[in-house]
């Protein structure tokens, strides 16, 4: 009879060790590491093989040698996840999707097996019953005639229906419910999610079939499972937004087939996820009448020029110590501008309250949006609403000038698509720029003097 192993994984990280530590020498967490049964069979006697007549080569080859066949994208019925997936799915490909509960991941997927017509589709469920996944079929729509549905957690069980049903997609609901006969521990482990990872990466790499893993995260709001499961799938993706909120942002994290700076926005409504293709018109307020503190911005998301609503409000500070609040941007640079507003400018909010938002629950990293946030604050510094139809785009210095942008085009396509009439962008962005080929009119400008003398 085969000896019990065990070893120690740590659950931030995965790291693997014979006895229990306090500190985890890989991300230094401390008391991270727990103990899990570890019995490794030999992999050759246990038939969990998808195919057994396709053998895995294993010789080496030279590079000039090898011949690049080019696999064509599977273009699915949802545009927004062809645009986050780098302009479609890659035959053979892992993706792992990752976000809260009851954001809808599995609603997503879900909906793309049925739309996805001509695609045979198994669906894995290790969490839900095969009844409830029917419930939320039906409102979602009339299902594929090609989508199966499989509620099972072994990983043996599934490879014998991908066998004999052979489909075209393959989607795990979720990662952390499999169980492998390799690892003898708890499904959920360290152990058993890396196993079963690597069991569905060698499944997709062999049989040129894509499958999507939908994945936990932790309180923390990182992916929960070890780091290796990053590094095994190909695509990693983040599930963001507010449950009390209709909208969803579907981010890229990593893609080694496409870019990682695009994201797709959903609406949740009763009848699934709608894409949305527009993202301008819904983040954009649609006021009866300026109000001070709200300045619109032009930023860019991978391809995708928006344009955002940035609002602030500055009040005089009645408890002490000044606050700074932000919501959507980091907040050491908002710092940062309040001090250049204050050495260049003359402007003292070091005795006011500063809070600022980006309006939609968005998170934004271009910094070509400062333009608009210094505006923003100007605007309710001097309680003076800007005009609903300028649009600013430009990043701020520490000196006060405004730094020129990327794509300046494609934003200023943007702005004049969704009604605007002014925008105003840096001046080093104006050389070779012809203006009279947009129906905006262009503004430029150099310091932040410039802009508070034109608009305040």
């Amino acid at each position: 009879m085969a000896k019990t192993k065990t070893a120690f994984f740590c659950q931030q990280c995965g790291y693997e060790t014979p006895k229990w530590t306090g500190k985890c020498p890989s991300c230094s967490a401390w008391n991270s590491f727990v103990e899990e049964v570890v019995q490794r069979e030999d992999k050759s006697k246990a038939a969990v093989s998808w195919d057994d007549d396709k053998k895995e080569n294993n010789k080496a080859h030279k590079l000039e040698d090898i011949v690049h066949v080019e696999l064509p994208r599977m273009i699915s019925p949802d545009p927004e996840l062809n645009r986050v997936l780098g302009g479609g799915l890659v035959p053979g490909s892992v993706i792992l999707v990752a976000g809260e509960p009851g954001i809808g991941k599995s609603t997503l997927f879900l909906q793309v097996g049925i739309h996805w017509n001509n695609i045979r589709t198994l669906y894995v469920s290790g969490e839900e019953s095969a009844q409830q996944i029917k419930l939320r079929a039906e409102r979602i729509g009339k299902p594929n005639s090609e989508l199966y549905l499989l509620t099972a957690t072994d990983t043996a069980t599934i490879f014998s229906e991908v066998k004999k049903i052979k489909p075209q997609m393959l989607i795990i609901d979720s990662i952390q419910t499999l169980e492998s006969a390799y690892v003898e521990s708890a499904a959920g482990s360290v152990s058993q999610v890396r196993e079963c990872a690597a069991e569905l990466q060698r499944f997709a790499k062999q049989s040129n079939i894509p499958v999507f893993i939908i994945g936990h995260i932790t309180k923390e709001g990182s992916i929960a499972g070890p780091k290796v499961l990053e590094h095994i799938v190909d695509t990693v993706l983040q599930f963001e937004g507010d449950r009390h909120y209709a909208y969803r942002i579907l981010r890229t994290l990593k893609n080694r087939f496409g870019p990682t700076s695009e994201l797709g926005i959903y609406e949740m409504i009763s009848a699934g996820m709608r894409p949305v293709t527009n993202p301008s018109e819904i983040l954009l307020s649609q006021h009866e009448e300026p109000l001070s503190g709200i300045a619109i911005a032009s930023t860019m998301e991978g391809l995708r020029p928006m344009m955002i609503e940035v609002q602030a409000l500055v009040t005089q500070a009645v408890y002490g110590n000044p606050q700074r609040t932000v919501s959507g941007l980091d907040q050491r640079r908002l710092q940062l501008l309040l001090a250049v507003l204050e050495k260049r400018g003359g402007f003292h909010f070091g005795a006011k309250d500063v809070f600022v938002n980006i309006a939609g629950g968005l998170k934004i990293e271009d910094p070509s949006i400062e333009l608009a946030l210094v505006c923003a604050l100007l605007s309710s510094y001097e309680d003076k609403a800007l005009p609903n139809n300028i649009c600013l785009v430009g990043e701020i210095g520490l000196s006060g000038e405004i730094r020129a942008i990327n794509r300046i085009d494609q934003r200023i396509a943007e702005a004049d698509k969704l009604g605007m009439d002014v925008i105003f962008i840096p001046k080093a962005n104006a050389k070779g720029l012809d203006t009279k080929s947009y129906g905006i009119q262009i503004k430029t400008v150099n310091k932040v003097e410039d802009v508070y003398k034109m608009l305040f």
